[in-house]
């Protein structure tokens, strides 16, 4: 008899329509049929020469066909003999031993981020994202690095309008000058073939368009994310606001800028005491699986959610378990669409305008 096994790095997310399978090591997804699902799920329990004899004469050949790119895609491996298909499974557990891994914080002046450095060191933050609505000089960039230089920070991120003074001397002094800054994002930039002759340390990314705060929240396949961390959250976790803190531009502190649940403010009050607020962790575990739609969606464990902006179709338990609204795709079609332009969604479009 022989046997299929599949990977312990790959999982397999059934849709209604359409099944994903992410191999969880080299960070990537593909979609098939929905039909392979059961085929791989009898692979689990019986022997291929079992499984074939189920089907008649012309189906077979489909099956092994199935069974073939199972095998192209090194997706699993065959064996002979009594195999007793113990290879072990990989834990869907999610561990992260800091109590926040995460801040989004909306700025005008470098000086604010003074305010939160001490909450970061104590709550054992990770990752620091920063969006300004003014154009940081170099030296302001070399600023921002130097506060968290002895930080337990490990990676910044900066969005902020394009300025005349970066070019390639100034992105060459910034890798040399600085640690911690590992992505920059210059918006509203006017030089549209802006290229950068050197390989940094961080990335650098030009974009031409106006980057609001607002603009976040958007589904797409260009924002999937098959990194083994960040699916066994989403399995686990809210995928966009588990352990995160957001402080908007008047220092308000929130799951999200963009949400209206204020839990303190970072001038009277520090991030330790907004965690321990009735509330600000309600969020947290509402995964994919309890959002409507999105708990038949294929996509669901490598996609990211979002409470900020919703249908507002449902609640679950005093929680906004609707879809994400910025969501143009229908798991019972398999189609994408605009979302902007889908009449279901003006009522709630609607509502968020300003």
């Amino acid at each position: 008899m022989t046997y299929f096994n599949l990977f312990s790095n790959i999982l397999v997310t059934k849709g209604v329509n359409r099944i994903l399978i992410s191999d969880l090591q080299r960070n990537k997804s593909e979609l098939y049929p929905i039909e392979l699902y059961e085929i791989i799920e009898e692979l689990k329990i019986n022997s291929i020469e079992h499984i074939l004899q189920d089907y008649a004469e012309e189906s077979q050949q489909i099956v092994q066909e199935y069974i073939d790119v199972l095998l192209e895609q090194e997706y699993g491996f065959l064996t002979n003999g009594n195999w007793n298909k113990n290879v072990i499974p990989l834990s869907n557990q999610f561990q992260n031993a800091v109590e926040i891994s995460n801040i989004f914080i909306e700025i005008n002046d470098i000086s604010v981020l003074h305010k939160i450095k001490q909450s970061i060191d104590n709550l054992g933050v990770k990752h620091l994202n920063i969006y300004c609505r003014k154009e940081l000089s170099v030296s302001e960039l070399q600023a921002i690095d130097t506060i968290f230089i002895e930080s337990v920070i490990n990676s910044i991120q900066i969005f902020s309008p394009f300025s005349s003074c970066i070019d390639q001397d100034s992105l060459n002094i910034l890798n040399d000058t600085t640690s911690r800054i590992l992505n920059l994002v210059f918006y509203k930039c006017k030089k549209t073939h802006l290229r950068t002759k050197n390989k940094f340390r961080f990335t650098v990314s030009f974009v031409q368009e106006e980057l609001e705060i607002s603009s976040c929240g958007k589904v797409n396949f260009k924002y999937f994310n098959t990194n083994q961390p960040k699916v066994l959250e989403a399995i686990n976790h809210n995928s966009c606001l588990h352990k995160k803190i957001g402080i908007d531009i008047d220092g308000n502190i929130k799951n999200c800028p963009l949400m209206p649940e204020v839990y303190g403010n970072i001038y009277n009050s520090s991030l330790e005491e907004a965690l321990r607020q009735p509330g600000f962790k309600k969020y947290w575990n509402l995964t994919k699986d309890h959002i409507e739609v999105c708990k038949d969606c294929e996509f669901r464990y490598v996609c990211t959610d979002c409470r900020a902006y919703t249908e507002r179709t449902h609640t679950d338990q005093g929680l906004d378990s609707s879809k994400p609204l910025k969501c143009g795709y229908d798991p019972y079609t398999g189609k994408w669409e605009e979302w902007s332009k889908n009449p279901l969604k003006q009522k709630a479009i609607n509502y968020y305008k300003p």
